[in-house]
């Protein structure tokens, strides 16, 4: 296996981000049309908006989060070219999980199944660690 492969569950997940951003901006424009919205408290108070562009940008601050640490992962991986089956399986794991929070969090936000994709994005990365420790060689 060619050690480059782990970068497109990265791009999968560099994709979702920016669709997320597009969303968020599209929500916007929609809630500023429909009127009801006071942009002076908005520019301060993310509350300020309708509930449906607050869920999306929640989810922005997700993609910041957990995803750092799974960027940070995957180059280790990359840079010393230790990616295996496992790691890819692992690293893509995280990114359809990823997709699948997302989902949940601009749509239906129901927090127990967003919490349970969550927590199986985040065994992913716990394993990933454990590899780079096991499978990184030492500088």
């Amino acid at each position: 296996m060619h050690f480059s492969t782990i970068l497109f569950p990265v791009l999968i997940q560099i994709t979702l981000t920016l669709l997320v951003f597009l969303i968020l901006g599209a929500r916007k424009i929609k809630a500023i049309k429909a009127g009801g919205v006071d942009r002076q408290k908005t520019a301060l108070d993310n509350s300020a908006w309708p509930e449906d562009v607050v869920k999306v940008s929640n989810n922005i601050a997700n993609q910041f989060q957990t995803p750092v640490l799974f960027y940070v992962l995957s180059m280790l991986f990359y840079f010393t070219q230790q990616v295996s089956t496992t790691v890819l399986i692992l690293a893509w794991v995280y990114a359809l999980s990823r997709l699948a929070h997302a989902y949940v969090h601009i749509h239906s936000n129901y927090v127990p199944l967003r919490f349970n994709i969550f927590t199986l994005g985040v065994l992913c990365l716990i394993v990933m660690t454990v590899l780079a420790f096991l499978k990184l060689p030492l500088l």
